[in-house]
């Protein structure tokens, strides 16, 4: 999305009173509409071959039209309370999917390709958090007076795209050297025994293991001067909510599911435990940057919460460097970096000077660091 387009998106937050919901929900509505179609049309290119089988086609195909008639409705609700643009942007992009939905593929199998878009899993991930969390930090906000609209968001909503849409490359550029430098620590019996537990205790020794060498990769994100330029992208967003968790660095993004995937590709757990785990952390990486004020006593120090990694994501002088763990603070305890106070945080960014808003600046922004003197973290 150009900077212009991502101002005028923006602008909507300004406006109180004159349909800004409506306006957001005929555009954002009106975009998935005309993505799915795509997917539905031209399934080959832009469907991701391992979700195809497990996908209930008709049901799909209605649950696109309700999205169309939803964002024709809130197009048309936007216009009439005064945000006419981006009403009739929602309007026109439910138009256009329509156009593009009811048109057929060729039918018959869909042809492999090896390379694709992934963009059924963009539309689909954010229409089910979306219809998740939208609610849950309407109903239960930690901060009431932060907008659905606030500043940044359209920023969040590229990186979402852009880390679902190249899952593939991601994964290629983890799992490929993960093969090829430590294939040599593969122990064929030692993983049949891994793999012969529980599927329960699995889970837990996937979260344990992969989080101890999070918590390293992390703070060395914040305490290494030149890593941290990768990593104040992330930090960047001055509010907290579901969104927030997707603007992460592409190099930060290869570098975690490089050390998530070693243990388990080291290890051997069973396939079953491994998908159990991702849809785990992919919810909680999500739940713990939402607006919501869940406390969880106790409970808060067995697994991270909302509001320990709010903590972490402080520019409060306190919480600099704090709270690393993503899964369990008994990591920070250990290493003696935890802070989990009675109150909660208020502030976040980053402190001092931080990375451009926009995607495109804050893609660029580690490399134009580099070519500088160094910065010091925070």
């Amino acid at each position: 999305m150009s900077e212009a387009i991502r101002r005028r998106f923006e602008d909507i937050e300004l406006v109180q009173g004159r349909g800004q919901v409506a306006a957001f929900l005929a555009v954002s509505l009106g975009m998935l509409g005309v993505l799915g179609a795509l997917c539905f049309l031209f399934p080959e290119i832009f469907t991701t071959p391992d979700f195809r089988r497990l996908y209930n086609v008709p049901l799909l195909r209605n649950l696109l039209y309700g999205v169309i008639a939803a964002a024709f409705f809130a197009g048309v609700v936007a216009v009439f309370r005064g945000t006419r643009r981006f009403g009739l942007a929602g309007i026109l992009l439910a138009t256009l999917a329509a156009v593009l939905g009811s048109m057929e593929s060729a039918g018959g199998p869909v042809e492999q390709r090896s390379v694709y878009a992934g963009l059924d899993y963009f539309v689909l991930t954010l229409f089910i958090l979306a219809l998740v969390f939208i609610p849950l930090e309407r109903l239960f906000p930690q901060n009431p007076q932060q907008k659905m609209l606030r500043r940044g968001w359209t920023t969040d909503l590229n990186y979402f795209l852009f880390g679902h849409v190249g899952i593939q490359l991601f994964t290629f550029l983890s799992i490929v050297p993960a093969h090829h430098f430590f294939s040599w620590a593969i122990d064929a019996d030692f993983q049949r025994a891994i793999a012969a537990q529980p599927l329960w205790l699995q889970v837990i020794e996937i979260l344990v293991v992969v989080d101890f060498f999070s918590y390293w990769i992390h703070r060395a994100l914040h305490e290494v001067p030149a890593l941290w330029k990768i990593h104040a992208v992330h930090h960047s967003s001055e509010h907290m909510d579901w969104l927030a968790s997707s603007r992460l660095h592409f190099l930060e993004i290869i570098a975690n599911r490089l050390v998530g995937y070693l243990p388990i590709f080291i290890l051997g757990f069973a396939a079953p435990a491994v998908y159990a785990y991702l849809v785990f952390i992919s919810f909680h990486a999500i739940f713990i940057h939402a607006n919501v004020r869940f406390r969880f006593p106790y409970f808060r120090w067995v697994l991270a919460t909302p509001e320990f990694h709010h903590w972490h994501h402080s520019s409060q002088a306190e919480a600099i460097d704090r709270n690393y763990a993503a899964f369990l603070p008994v990591y920070d305890w250990l290493f003696r970096t935890a802070y989990l106070p009675a109150h909660t945080a208020t502030k976040f960014s980053t402190v001092g000077a931080p990375p451009p808003e926009g995607f495109r600046g804050q893609m660029l922004y580690p490399f134009r660091e580099w070519l500088r003197r160094d910065t010091p973290a925070g």
